[in-house]
Formats: structure tokens, sequence, C-alpha cells
């Protein structure tokens, strides 16, 4: 699939339409201004008279990100009250604005324009993305995505890190002798993370472990005994509690990723469609390389480690290709200080947003 381009946070975009829909609806005409905006909507407020509805002031919570899109939001909270508040103060500026004929100067009209442009905008990006992403292409794509997903083998393992080879050794003669490997992780074990969990590091692939965690767990079986084998600022021992397929990402969970990247890909088509059929020109020049002048931060390298602590419900990279859902984040050790910590697996990747100021719509 072919990779959206980026575009503008949602938040930004929520903001500006809610703030636009706000100035227009108190500069506009009000002839229908006491009639509920939606079935269901409720009056919470009046302003010299005028209506403030329920649905004004969850759009400026959307706005403001303090829900998101599709969120309740009761009117008996404090943050309803709060943003209720904030959404009278706005229509009381917009009205002392309108007392003072600041909307027929040239500057409010060109603003008010904008705005317009682009709340019509919105209706159409809504329109179109409510009518394609469906319960049935978000099946479809996700069905794809399991087909060309690779199954890794998971593996379950305890480990006890120490700072020299005789007390490894001196470990490995007590597990030999009956010791227990949890009590002896929590009682010799260097490695805060899981030491006092009986150095349990979960289910991961070897893929997120350093290369000698890789070579040494590779023909090991449920059971074994694995080590002494050095590794960066010491030396491990592990025990093999589990080896299993990497269980497939569920439909469920990979719905919010599904859903945005179907959302960015109608966007993103039907800008193209609209670029295509208009005729564009710009008339300034291109941006031009000068010496000393700052550059946007290069994206970070897909393979880079991580450095906060992994887990099945990664966050997926914005600066990420390929589709979603193609193969879910597995469960990994959670990070060490010490230099023998596994490496973060990166989690399954997300394509970047197109141009559009609509947020993704809740999932069917």
């Amino acid at each position: 699939m072919r990779r959206p381009n980026p575009f503008r946070s949602t938040v930004f975009w929520s903001g500006l339409l809610a703030a636009a829909t706000l100035a227009l609806s108190a500069c506009g005409d009000r002839g229908d201004a006491e009639r509920p905006p939606a079935p269901g909507d409720r009056s919470v407020a009046e302003v010299n008279g005028k209506s403030v509805w329920a649905s004004d002031v969850k759009r400026e919570a959307v706005a403001q990100g303090l829900i998101s899109e599709g969120e309740p939001l009761d009117v008996s909270s404090d943050l309803f009250r709060r943003v209720l508040d904030e959404v009278v103060d706005q229509k009381l500026l917009a009205a002392e604005a309108q007392k003072r004929k600041l909307d027929k100067d040239p500057v409010a009209q060109r603003r008010l324009a904008a705005a317009r442009e682009r709340i019509l905008g919105d209706m159409l990006v809504e329109s179109v993305v409510t009518d394609a992403v469906n319960d049935n292409a978000i099946r479809g794509l996700y069905e794809e995505q399991l087909k060309l997903a690779k199954q890794s083998e998971e593996i379950h393992a305890r480990q006890i890190v120490v700072s020299s080879l005789p007390e490894a050794d001196a470990i490995k003669k007590l597990l030999a002798s009956g010791a227990s490997f949890e009590a002896l992780a929590m009682e010799r074990s260097t490695d805060p993370a899981t030491r006092f969990n009986g150095g349990d590091l979960g289910y991961f692939t070897t893929d997120v472990m350093p290369e000698a965690y890789d070579g040494a767990l590779k023909d090991a079986k449920v059971g074994d005994i694995v080590g002494p084998f050095q590794v960066e600022g010491g030396w491990a021992m592990m025990k093999i509690e589990d080896r299993r397929l990497e269980r497939p990402i569920t439909l469920e969970a990979a719905r919010p990723q599904i859903v945005r990247f179907l959302t960015y890909d109608q966007i993103r088509d039907l800008i193209e469609k609209l670029r295509g059929r208009s005729k564009i020109k710009v008339l300034i020049p291109a941006a031009q390389n000068v010496p000393g002048q700052p550059k946007e931060p290069a994206d970070a390298p897909a393979s880079a480690p991580a450095t906060a602590p992994a887990s099945p419900a990664a966050t997926p990279s914005p600066s990420a290709t390929p589709p979603p859902a193609a193969k879910p984040a597995a469960p990994r050790p959670a990070p060490r200080p010490a230099p023998a910590r596994p490496a973060a697996k990166p989690a399954t990747p997300v394509p970047s947003p197109a141009p559009s100021s609509t947020p993704a719509p809740a999932a069917p």
C-alpha cells in the first residue's frame, strides 16, 4: 500500500474547528439558534437568551484534547462544568466583537471565510470516511495482514545475572544440587528489573535479545538451565520455562490501528483526486538549503533499540510505512539498567497520517 503523506495533528485541527464553529455561531444568523443541533441534544446554559448546547461543550472538550472523539462527557461532571464556563466566555467575547462590528473588518472576514472552508472540508472528509471505513473493510484488511504475518517462536525464561564467572559457576552448582532458581535470582542476581520476581523475563522472541542471549537460547529446551554465558556487564544463567508460537493480534486489538490506516488512506486518496483534477500554481520559489539554517530532525531508524519499557500494546511508530496488524508486538523483557538488558522489539507499525483536518472516526 502507498504511504500516506504526513499532516498536522488531530488536536490542532480539532482546535481550529471548534474555535471556528463558535465564532461562526456567535457572529452569524441565529434564526435557528434555539433548535437542537441534533436529536437528543440539550440546552445546558443560556447567554443573553441564546442557548448553549451540550454538543457545544463536548466539541470544545474534544478540541482541547480533554476527551477523544466519540467519548461520552457527563453533563454533571466537573470537567463538563469547566469547559461550559469556557464556552460561555467565548460566546460573550464573540458577541462583544460583533457588537463592536469587528466582524465587518476585512481581516475578520477573511478569517471567518477560512473557518467556513475548514468546516466544509471536514464535513466532506467525514462523509467519505464514514462510507468507506466500515466493518467489512476493517475485517478484510485484518485478514489480509494475518496471511502476510510471520509467527515467531516466543520463549518464557528466567535469568540470574552476576558480575563474575566464579559467581556464576557457584550458582550453577547450587542449581545442580536442587536449589530453587527463583530463590537464587532474588538472593544473588544483580539485575534490579527481574531480581525481585525470581528473574522472570516473561515471554519474548530471541530477536529482541542481545546476540549472546540469542546464541545461548537457540537450541534450549523447556526445563533447561542455560549458561553461564558472558553478557555485557556480567555473566548470565537462564532457566527455560516455556516455548510457544507467537500469538497473532486479535481483530479487536488491531481495530484502532486499522481504522486509523483506512481513514488516512481515504483522506489521502481524496486529496490526490482533488489535486489531480485541479489547476494549482505555487507562486513562491521552492525552499533552498541555506548553510547554517536549522533543519527538521530525521526520523529515528525503525530498528533503533527502545529505552522505555516495552509492552504488548506498544505505541505504533508514526514514521513507519507498512500497514497495521502485519505483526503484533510480543511481550518482552522489561529493560534493565545493566548492560545485559534485552533490547526492545519494535512494535507493529502504522502508516503516517495523510493531510486532513478530520480526526479518525470511532471504530464501527
